[in-house]
């Protein structure tokens, strides 16, 4: 059975401004791993969000906003290792009350407080967001009920993660997929298997990705699909269409990467500088 057509963002209005593509925030990052929110933030500004804003540990906040200009950042309290705290759900919620979409996890880190954060943010938060990474190990940490959310989820784990997250390894693909599609059904998300041939599935329709290359199996390629995908939100696509088309783009863009420089040498960045290619 052939897919239907990819989902397509509206043309631009001549007369838009900024507030019509939509306010990211993206939460994430810690001491050691400022690189993987940055990633994700420039990649959201790539991706055609109106702005982008990162909240990240205090300790971070000018590194973070030393790797590109054109997003804002909001320093969140944070441990000693420099790992945001449970007392950052406050001021985050009171930010995400701006955002149109969120996308959490990135170069978070592991530590009981952000396993609550975690918890806190994707139970309560009423708009859309993508949880990634750490924000899905947190999740797993706490065994949340992943049925449990205000808003529309988007879950992008790896196979090792998804795996923490369900709480059982599966021994074929076949039988992690299918997990994966009951586990969208039941807790009425969307779910992003990464992978060879990327599952995309709200628990009824399925979709695998065509693009992509092994290239792309390098850190940070993950933190960039959460930049993209909650770019695609924020500019008004609906779950299922912005994690479609999200994929497609993220692979395609590696693609036109590994034409011009091999599989390799390819790294995250890459895919950042080719997304306009990739759009176009």
């Amino acid at each position: 059975m052939v897919d239907p057509p990819l989902p397509r963002l509206q043309k631009r209005n001549p007369e838009s401004h900024k507030g019509d593509y939509g306010r990211a925030l993206l939460v994430g990052g810690s001491r050691g791993m400022s690189g993987s929110i940055s990633l994700s933030g420039r990649a959201t500004l790539r991706s055609g969000a109106g702005l982008v804003t990162l909240a990240v540990p205090d300790v971070c906040l000018d590194t973070v906003a030393s790797f590109d200009p054109c997003y804002m950042t909001l320093g969140m309290p944070c441990d000693a290792e420099g790992r945001m705290v449970l007392a950052a759900r406050r001021p985050l919620h009171e930010f995400a009350e701006m955002a149109t979409a969120v996308g959490c996890g990135p170069g978070w880190g592991a530590s009981e407080s952000l396993a609550q954060l975690a918890q806190d943010l994707y139970t309560k938060l009423p708009m859309p967001a993508v949880f990634d990474a750490d924000g899905l190990n947190g999740l797993a940490a706490v065994e949340a009920t992943l049925g449990h959310h205000q808003g529309p989820r988007i879950l992008t784990p790896h196979p090792g993660e998804f795996d923490r997250l369900v709480g059982e390894s599966s021994a074929t693909i076949q039988d992690r997929e299918a997990l994966a599609i009951r586990l969208a059904g039941d807790a009425g998300v969307v779910v992003v298997l990464k992978g060879h041939r990327t599952l995309i599935t709200d628990g009824e329709a399925q979709f695998h990705n065509t693009t992509g290359n092994a290239g792309m199996a390098t850190g940070g390629c993950g933190d960039v699909l959460t930049g993209i995908i909650t770019a695609l939100l924020c500019q008004g696509m609906g779950p299922l269409e912005a994690a479609r088309l999200g994929v497609h783009v993220h692979g395609l863009a590696g693609d036109l990467a590994a034409e011009k420089l091999g599989e390799v040498s390819l790294i995250a960045t890459d895919l950042v500088d080719h997304l306009p290619q990739a759009f176009a």
